[in-house]
């Protein structure tokens, strides 16, 4: 035994004897009640980062928690190890993308074992090994036989520097979500998934899912965009009426708005367009110059509104006399809605953006007040309200001229009330090397053919090329070269590979069942699902958290699976942030490029330069405000850091590093391994000091459950303190017992020496979590307010449920009331346990 703690001794000891012992790897053939806990799991970028330990942390401490309550925990940890850095990286560093990803695996699993994670590393899977990729290319090839997975060709999100196509959700304010490029529109055959045959399952599915954020459930409802309106028809002017022409077909959410059409706008890819474009050379110049930007619906809001006016009239439905110009708008995209749209300037923004530019007519048709139908439009309008200038609409609500409109259409034919989505179907080609290889063989006479299943997985060639741009797999000499497996005629491979949300939208299948000779085993796999809790950022809301839903879902379908949704709760913690630096001359510094000078004035080391400082940002390379934890780990061990993350901020909120933080982590660990290396006590009675190790036993207990880690610290703290001001006694030994079990989840090495050094049975982690006795959670004293002439004067205590003649003595005789009477009050309203209102 000594005076201090050692974690660098303890951490290591207890992390092998966890290892040896296989404490925590799962047993799916247990009698115990299941428990899923599961971290989103990380890139291997080389190197963990802050954010990390705090993620991981906050599942560490409920897995723990929930293993000491008895349950058969489940916490994996694997690698979303396909996509585009590795291949940059390839290119930078003249290294092969395989290799250097699994270096930095090898890395950064030495790193997380390091902190102490209660992780199944038996389950270890990494997206880019063929044991999991071949066995995800089997389930795509489920999905295409169930009809759920097609091929078309569609505009795009081209990367021109990561030279591959992006989903919209992978375009951030119009550049990639990677490099940063300015993205471009460009024509391409794609594969894609069905995503929006299940908008309305998804939709509603968000209502099961009350142990998700509320923000995340509207962000995943307004993604998905339900909305009811009318779908209908444009005929061209030159072309004859009757005989059901469709020419142009729009759908629209304000089909009260028809009498405000100023003009129709299609796609630059539309086939009016294209045709336009065949025949006149200005036209397809401006498509060219259309297509430059890019295809996300924020790229289209934010980007100047480009028109092209085609000639073309198309007449107005509700009247044969009305003529509406057709301008071809690069803000108008073939895969969204029909293609093409009718513009009302006074109600909706951007067409009002677009009428004040080409100088089109703007006519208000809804009106808040209708005694103001005739004042100028000065901005897009775009509230409800009466229908104005709109024939025989006028007066109506908006709703019942919407039904109104789409009565009338229906009735004449030319179009019908509709409800329409704003999610569109999931784009997966990637046209890149490093990811899962597309399980399709293309034949000239057979089409896309599926590879058998007995011949995946389909493995990436390790000989290839990055010197030149665009994907390898397109210029290697023999890898794409197949027979075709229906006519066994020549054929070739497809090249593009899967987005890598594939590879992360059924990983929490595999790390419940992993069979080498299928992608799951149902029966196991449902043994563990949905994952009970599951964390991470915010920033998965769309892209990840949906797809997975979907993903699962449609695994549901084909019959592969029972399970609807997978992640039954959901936690998105806050980011690590630190204070940025910037030298003179504008270089972002790290902090140990830093140092401190008289008056706390910061220099640079290298220089002398005096240093800025700047905001409080989310920890980056780029900034490079971050954090090695390696330093800080050797000097205050994994506990001191993981009672760091957990302590100084609601775990929702973010948390900005600090050496005092840390530093005051490290002395509670300092604070309780002395307690607990306290000699033992004698005989004695301390009710008090049990009453409150009980209440500390229930209070962590609900803050663990609830999430809310920073809380239950705030309790142990309480405890601490309380255990280190009471006499020796046998209570006071069982509080430091108690003590141990519940900082356990928390700081484990630090139990688990503590625990062994106290001579008790066996490891901390096997230990069960106390209970408490719900008698001793009620206070046998309760504090009275009491009032005079409905003003507080005083408090007394008394013994709960003490007599009502017995109060109202001691709340008269208090000095503080006495100045405030002039003989016997005049009433005494006694409301037991809580307030006594004299009135004098």
């Amino acid at each position: 035994m000594t005076d201090r703690f050692d974690p660098a001794v303890a951490d290591r000891r207890w992390q092998q004897r966890w290892a040896d012992a296989k404490t925590f790897e799962a047993d799916s053939s247990s009698p115990k009640p299941k428990s899923y806990v599961l971290e989103m799991f990380p890139y291997p970028s080389g190197r963990i980062h802050m954010g990390h330990v705090r993620n991981y942390t906050m599942g560490d401490v409920l897995a723990r928690y929930r293993r000491m309550q008895g349950f058969e925990v489940l916490h994996p940890m694997g690698w979303d190890a396909f996509g585009m850095p590795a291949e940059n990286a390839a290119m930078e560093q003249k290294v092969h993308p395989g290799s250097w990803t699994r270096d930095n695996i090898a890395t950064m699993r030495q790193q997380l074992k390091r902190i102490g994670f209660a992780l199944d590393w038996s389950r270890e899977l990494a997206t880019c090994e063929p044991d999991y990729y071949g066995q995800e290319q089997a389930l795509f090839l489920d999905l295409m036989e169930a009809g759920l997975v097609y091929r078309k060709e569609s505009e795009v999100n081209w990367d021109p520097v990561d030279m591959t196509v992006l989903a919209n959700e992978q375009v951030i304010d119009g550049k990639g979500w990677r490099s940063g490029a300015t993205v471009e529109r460009k024509k391409l055959s794609q594969w894609f998934l069905k995503i929006t045959d299940f908008a309305e399952e998804l939709l509603d599915g968000l209502g099961t899912l009350d142990q998700w954020p509320d923000k995340v459930r509207l962000m995943q409802e307004n993604w998905i965009g339900k909305s009811r309106g009318m779908q209908f028809c444009f005929r061209l002017a030159d072309t004859p009426p009757g005989g059901g022409a469709c020419d142009i077909e729009v759908f629209t959410t304000r089909p009260d708005t028809i009498f405000g059409a100023s003009f129709v706008a299609i796609s630059p890819g539309h086939p009016i367009a294209e045709a336009l474009a065949a025949e006149r050379p200005e036209v397809a110049d401006f498509i060219a110059k259309a297509r430059a930007g890019g295809t996300s619906a924020a790229e289209i809001e934010t980007a100047e509104k480009l028109g092209f006016d085609t000639g073309l009239e198309v007449v107005h439905p509700f009247d044969p006399d009305w003529r509406l110009p057709v301008w071809i708008a690069n803000f108008v995209l073939m895969d969204y809605g029909t293609g093409a749209l009718y513009g009302v300037p006074a109600h909706d923004v951007r067409d009002f953006e677009f009428a004040t530019k080409y100088g089109l007519p703007i006519r208000r048709v809804v009106a808040a007040n209708p005694s103001g139908e005739s004042d100028p439009v000065v901005e897009a309008e775009t509230d409800y309200g009466v229908a104005v200038n709109s024939q025989f609409l006028d007066g109506m609500t908006s709703e019942a001229a919407k039904a109104e409109v789409i009565n009338r259409a229906e009735t004449a034919g030319w179009g019908q009330g509709k409800t329409q989505y704003r999610l569109r179907d999931w784009g997966v080609s990637r046209q890149r090397y490093w990811g899962t290889p597309i399980p399709v063989i293309h034949c000239e006479g057979c089409g896309p053919v599926g590879v058998p299943k007995d011949q995946l997985p389909v493995v990436l060639p390790d000989d290839v090329s990055f010197d030149i741009p665009g994907n390898p797999l397109d210029r290697h000499p023999t890898w794409g070269k197949v027979d075709c497996p229906t006519c066994g005629r020549p054929a070739r491979r497809e090249t593009d590979t899967l987005d890598t949300f594939v590879d992360s939208s059924w990983y929490f299948i595999r790390f419940a069942s992993q069979p080498d000779d299928r992608p799951f085993d149902r029966a196991e796999a449902e043994s563990w699902l949905p994952v009970g809790q599951y964390i991470g950022g915010v920033e998965h809301a769309i892209l990840h958290l949906l797809y997975a839903r979907f993903w699962t879902r449609a695994l549901e379908r084909i019959g592969k699976i029972s399970l609807k949704e997978p992640f039954k709760g959901l936690f998105t913690q806050g980011m690590v942030t630190h204070e940025t630096y910037k030298s003179a001359d504008g270089r972002w510094l790290n902090p140990v490029e830093l140092d401190v000078r008289e008056g706390g004035v910061l220099v640079e080391m290298a220089t002398g330069a005096e240093v800025s400082r700047g905001r409080v940002e989310k920890m980056s390379k780029s900034k490079k405000n971050t954090v090695d934890p390696e330093p800080i780990l050797d000097r205050y061990g994994a506990d001191a850091v993981r009672w760091f993350m957990l302590s100084d901020s609601p775990p929702e909120r973010d948390l900005e590093w600090s050496e005092g933080g840390i530093e005051g982590a490290s002395r509670f660990v300092q604070r309780v391994w002395r307690l607990a290396m306290a000699p033992a006590g004698n005989g004695g009675d301390d009710l008090v000091l049990r009453k409150k190790v009980h209440r500390t036993v229930a209070a962590v207990g609900e803050a663990i459950e609830g999430l809310q880690f920073n809380k239950s610290v705030a309790a142990l703290y309480e405890l601490t303190s309380a255990i280190e001001k009471a006499p020796a006694s046998a209570d006071r030994d069982e509080a430091i017992r108690t003590l141990l079990l519940l900082v356990a989840p928390g700081a484990p090495h630090l139990a688990e020496e503590a625990w062994q050094s106290r001579g008790e049975g066996g490891m901390i982690a096997d230990a069960a979590w106390p209970a408490h006795d719900p008698a001793l959670l009620v206070d046998d004293e309760v504090t009275i307010a009491v009032q005079v002439n409905g003003k507080l004067r005083d408090t007394l205590t008394a013994p709960r449920g003490a007599a009502k003649d017995v109060i109202e003595a001691q709340a008269i005789a208090l000095p503080k009331v006495q100045t405030y009477l002039n003989g016997p009050p005049r009433k005494v309203i006694v409301v037991p346990d809580r307030l006594v209102n004299i009135v004098a």
